[in-house]
């Protein structure tokens, strides 16, 4: 369609899409696939990169360090459990005296 002053000045042809113009559209569409591929091949060999400089900082435990530890775990868990077993006989024993209290029953 026609602008107004090319109307005017009796010229129906359409004028020439401006350089500016194109370049805004271009970027309103976005980067083309190969440029999107390239990105992410890029972030992911960075990715790769990180890992591998991670990795360089892992040391084997030595085997007397994961006796020392494993005795440390075993004995938590045994303790744990002996309290989780007293808390768990208070809270039964005194449950059940307040339940027969309250339905009348005898002790």
């Amino acid at each position: 369609m026609a602008t107004k002053a090319a109307m005017v000045n009796g010229d129906d042809a359409p004028s020439p899409k401006k350089p500016a113009l194109a370049k805004r559209q271009a970027q309103k569409s976005g980067p083309n696939v190969v440029d999107k591929t390239v990105g992410v091949w890029n972030e992911f060999r960075q990715f790769l990169s990180d890992v591998r400089g991670e990795m360089r900082k892992v040391v084997t435990p030595k085997r007397k360090e994961v006796e020392a530890t494993t005795t440390v775990v075993i004995v938590a868990v045994f303790i744990f459990g002996l309290y989780f077993f007293v808390v768990d006989w208070i809270f039964g024993f005194g449950l059940d005296r307040l339940l027969k209290r309250l339905s009348g029953l005898p002790d």
